[in-house]
C-alpha cells in the first residue's frame, strides 16, 4: 500500500482541476442512496397513512382537492429530483474520470519514457531489467482503474457511514452482524490477489518470451526468412506451449477463487436473511412500521453490499498496489554514470588528443574483464582504426569512449580531462556515433537525419549539407516526396530503403552531428565495394581536422586509417600503419591476406 500516496501525487500532478471535480462529484454521490432510501420510507408511511383515512371522495380530483395527496406528491417529486441527480452525477463522474484516466495514463507513459531516458546502457543489457522495464510498461497503461477504484473507495465509505447512522438509530446491534458477513470474502480475496500477482510476477520472462514469438511471428522485419526457413509452425506451437502452460496456472487460480468467492458470498447472504426476518418479525409486531420495515431492509442490504465491496475493494487495492511497486520501483532505479555537481566542459576543438590509460572494464555481476590494462593515445586530428575478431572488445571501447559506461579501472582523458569529470549529456553533444545496428527510424527522411542534432533538425540547410557528404543525396532524391517521404513500411504510404540506402542516411546523421569525434562502427557493412569506396572516399576528406575512430572488419576501409590497433581478448596485439603492420608480418597481415585471398 505505500505506493499509493505516490499514486494520488501522481494523479493531482496530471490535473488539480479533474481530480477535485471527481472528488466533490462523488461527496454528493455518496449523500444520495441514505437520502433517496429515506424519502422511501417517508412516502411508505405516507401512503399506508392516507390508505387509513376516510377517502374525501372517489376520484383523484376530490383527493387532490383536499389536499390529503399534497405530502406524497412533494415527497414523489423529491425522489425524482434525486434520481435524475444520480444520473446526472453518475454520467459526469464517468465523464471527468474518462478524460483524467486518458491524461494519467499519458503522464505516466512520459515519466516512463523520460526516466528510460536518464538509465544508464547497462540497465537496457541487463535481462533482469528488462524484466523491470516490461512489468513497469504494462503498469504506465494498466492501472488507470485504480485511480476509480480509489476515488469509488472514499464515496462508499461515506455512504456507509451516514446508511449505518440511520441503521444505529433503529437497531444498532444489526450493525454487529456485517462483518460475519464480509470477513471471509476478505481474506480469500486477500489470499488470491496476492496468489494472481506472485504468478504475474513469476512469469514475467515467459509473458516477454510470448511477445518476442509474437513480433517475430507476424512481422515485416522477419517475414522473408520465416517463410524462406518454414518457422511457422514451430513459432506457433513454442508459442501455444507456452502460452498454455500460463494458461493452465492462471486457470487453476481463477477455479479456486470463483468456489471459495461462491462459499463466502452464501455466507453474506445467510447473515442478510437473518437479520431481514428479524426487521420483519419487528414490524408485524409493531415495533417498526412499513416504511421503517422498507428503510431497514434496504439499509442494511446497501450496508451489507457496501461493507463487502469496501473491504474487498481494499484488498484489489493492496492487490493493485503490488502490480504499482512494478511501476515505481522502476523510478527508483537511478543511473551510477553521472554528471559530477561541478562538470568540466568537453574541449571543443580537440587539440592534445584521447587517452586510455591502463583502462579495464567488466560489465556489471560478470566476472570476465572485456578490456584489461589497455592504454594508448588518439592524438587530436587523427583517424585510428580498431581491428579485431568479434568479443575483442572493439564496441567496448567505443561505449566507454562515449561514456555509455565507466571503466572499472584505470581512466580515460579528452586533452587531459576526465571523461569522469564532464556531463555525460556535453560528451554525447561532440561526439557523432553511427552503429552497425542503427534504428531505422519510420520517421521522414528529413527528421532520419535530423535526429542526428536533433535541436537542428528544422534546419534545412545542413540536412542537405550531411545528405551530400554521406552520399544519401542521390537516395532521397529518388523518393517520390523527398525529404517528405516516410520511410519504413510501420505506417501507410511509408517507403522502405535497401540496406545500403539506409546505411547513408544513418551516415548522414554522423555528419549532421558536426562532432569534434566521429566513431563509425562498420559503418559500410551494407554498402557494396564501389559505395564503399565513395563514402570513404568523401569521409577521408571531411574528417580532415576531425579525430575519428573506425571499427571495421573490411581491410579496404581499415588501411586508409592513419594508425591501427589490432585487439584479441581486450589487449592490443599489434599497433601501426598499415603498410607497417603488412611488413610485421603478424596478426594482421594473416587477417589481410586471408581476406584478400577471397578477392583473388
Amino acid at each position: 500500500m505505500r505506493h499509493l500516496g505516490r499514486l494520488v501525487a501522481q494523479i493531482w500532478r496530471t490535473s488539480r482541476w479533474l481530480t477535485a471535480a471527481s472528488i466533490g462529484l462523488r461527496l454528493v454521490a455518496a449523500l444520495q442512496p441514505v437520502a433517496a432510501l429515506y424519502v422511501g420510507k417517508l412516502i411508505i408511511d405516507e401512503v399506508v397513512r392516507l390508505t387509513s383515512l376516510p377517502p374525501p371522495g372517489p376520484g383523484f380530483g376530490d383527493w387532490w382537492a383536499s389536499g390529503a395527496l399534497t405530502t406524497v406528491v412533494e415527497l414523489l417529486a423529491i425522489e425524482l429530483v434525486l434520481v435524475l441527480l444520480t444520473d446526472v452525477l453518475t454520467r459526469a463522474t464517468g465523464l471527468v474520470d474518462s478524460v483524467l484516466s486518458e491524461l494519467h495514463s499519458n503522464t505516466v507513459s512520459v515519466e516512463l519514457m523520460g526516466h528510460a531516458a536518464r538509465l544508464d546502457l547497462m540497465h537496457f543489457e541487463s535481462a533482469e531489467y528488462q524484466d523491470r522495464l516490461e512489468r513497469a510498461r504494462r503498469q504506465a497503461a494498466g492501472r488507470n482503474a485504480l485511480l476509480s477504484q480509489m476515488f469509488g473507495q472514499a464515496q462508499d465509505i461515506l455512504t456507509v457511514i451516514t446508511l449505518a447512522a440511520g441503521l444505529f438509530v433503529y437497531a444498532p446491534w444489526l450493525i454487529l452482524l456485517l462483518p460475519l458477513s464480509f470477513v471471509p470474502a476478505v481474506w480469500g480475496e486477500t489470499r488470491f490477489n496476492t496468489l494472481a500477482y506472485m504468478l504475474s510476477r513469476w512469469r514475467t520472462p515467459e509473458r516477454r518470451e510470448l511477445e518476442y514469438l509474437r513480433h517475430i511471428g507476424a512481422s515485416a522485419e522477419t517475414a522473408k526468412e520465416i517463410k524462406l526457413f518454414g518457422l511457422g509452425d514451430f513459432l506457433v506451437g513454442r508459442f501455444k506451449l507456452l502460452a498454455h502452460q500460463i494458461f493452465l496456472e492462471n486457470r487453476r487460480v481463477a477455479l479456486m477463487r470463483a468456489g471459495w468467492g461462491a462459499l463466502f458470498s452464501a455466507i453474506a447472504s445467510l447473515t442478510y436473511y437473518g437479520a431481514y426476518g428479524f426487521i420483519v418479525w419487528r414490524t408485524i409486531i409493531g415495533d417498526f412500521s412499513i416504511g421503517d420495515l422498507a428503510f431497514l431492509s434496504g439499509s442494511f442490504l446497501r450496508l451489507n453490499g457496501l461493507f463487502q465491496k469496501i473491504l474487498l475493494g481494499f484488498t484489489q487495492i493492496a492487490g493493485q498496489s503490488l502490480y504499482l511497486d512494478d511501476l515505481f520501483s522502476f523510478f527508483e532505479i537511478e543511473p551510477t554514470v553521472l554528471a559530477p555537481a561541478r562538470p568540466k566542459a568537453f574541449p571543443a576543438p580537440l587539440r592534445q588528443g584521447i587517452v586510455f590509460d591502463n583502462v579495464g572494464f567488466r560489465y556489471p555481476e560478470a566476472d570476465q574483464w572485456v578490456v584489461r590494462n589497455l592504454s594508448f593515445t588518439l592524438p587530436a586530428g587523427e583517424t585510428l582504426a580498431l581491428v579485431g575478431e568479434n568479443g575483442a572488445g572493439k564496441t567496448t571501447i567505443v561505449k566507454l569512449l562515449t561514456r555509455l559506461y565507466d571503466p572499472s579501472e584505470g581512466r580515460i582523458t579528452v586533452d587531459g580531462i576526465d571523461l569522469k569529470d564532464m556531463a555525460p549529456a556535453d560528451i554525447h553533444a561532440h561526439v557523432g556515433v553511427i552503429f552497425q545496428d542503427f534504428i531505422r527510424y519510420s520517421f521522414t527522411a528529413r527528421d532520419n537525419i535530423g535526429v542526428g542534432r536533433i535541436e537542428a533538425r528544422e534546419d534545412q540547410s545542413r540536412i542537405d549539407t550531411a545528405a551530400e557528404q554521406s552520399l544519401a543525396d542521390g537516395v532521397i532524391a529518388s523518393l517520390p516526396q523527398g525529404y517528405e517521404q516516410q520511410l519504413g513500411r510501420l505506417f501507410k504510404h511509408g517507403r522502405d530503403l535497401s540496406g545500403g540506402e539506409w546505411q547513408k542516411v544513418a551516415i548522414a546523421r554522423a555528419y549532421m552531428r558536426d562532432a569534434e569525434l566521429i566513431i563509425l562502427d562498420e559503418p559500410t557493412a551494407a554498402l557494396d565495394a564501389k559505395a564503399e569506396a565513395e563514402v570513404f572516399s568523401r569521409f577521408k576528406g571531411l574528417a580532415t581536422g576531425k579525430t575519428a575512430v573506425i571499427i571495421s572488419h573490411r581491410f579496404s576501409t581499415v588501411r586508409m586509417a592513419d594508425r591501427i590497433l589490432v585487439l584479441d581478448n581486450g589487449a592490443i596485439l599489434e599497433a601501426g600503419s598499415h603498410e607497417e603492420l603488412l611488413a610485421l608480418g603478424g596478426r594482421y597481415a594473416e587477417l589481410f591476406e586471408l581476406q584478400a585471398a577471397g578477392y583473388r
